[in-house]
């Protein structure tokens, strides 16, 4: 309860719930859909022009490796939007939210790992410079930083309990005050 006596957050059924983090899900994976489509796109032609053959191998490896993440990360990326429609009519929303909502945490974590790889890849090929590897781990920690740590700490900065935790108060009642957060 707030100071004023009023109760926080949402007052919603399980199954508005679900069709609320539903819509919530799949704006969000869109964003990421339509990036790492264009990305796939591109990294499919990369093969077909004639500089590939003149790739080392080490860099012709980063670019098959870039590939099949890409390919997997865009599996992750699309599974919900299959899910949502093999599931739809059959009154399991709230759990296939659940499946999708971890298809898309891993979506993204294979975003991660395609875009450092592409990365990798563009500027050996691009600049040949011994710096690379650098300029790529100063990439990866702000990918790190701005995918994850911020959201994470965001997560517990500000969050009055997480669901997660054992011993928060079950799902549907009133959220508790945290004095020690703002």
């Amino acid at each position: 309860m707030t100071e004023d006596g009023r109760r926080r957050g949402r007052h919603e059924t399980e199954e508005e719930r679900a069709d609320r983090m539903w819509g919530e899900l799949i704006q969000e994976v869109r964003v990421a859909q339509t990036g790492v489509q264009i990305l796939f796109g591109f990294l499919l032609t990369v093969v077909f022009y004639p500089k590939y053959t003149t790739l080392s191998h080490t860099n012709q490896v980063i670019y098959i490796v870039t590939v099949i993440l890409g390919a997997c990360t865009t599996g992750a990326l699309i599974g919900p939007v299959s899910l949502h429609r093999l599931i739809s009519g059959r009154m399991v929303k709230p759990q296939a939210v659940r499946l999708a909502s971890r298809m898309t945490l891993v979506g993204l974590v294979l975003l991660f790992g395609t875009m450092t790889f592409a990365q990798l890849l563009i500027l050996r090929v691009a600049t040949h410079n011994p710096y690379v590897p650098w300029l790529v781990t100063a990439v990866v920690a702000w990918y790190l930083l701005c995918w994850f740590g911020l959201p994470l700490w965001a997560r517990h900065r500000y969050a009055p309990y997480s669901a997660d935790r054992a011993g928060g108060p079950p799902a549907g009642s009133a959220r508790e005050e945290r004095p020690d957060r703002p």
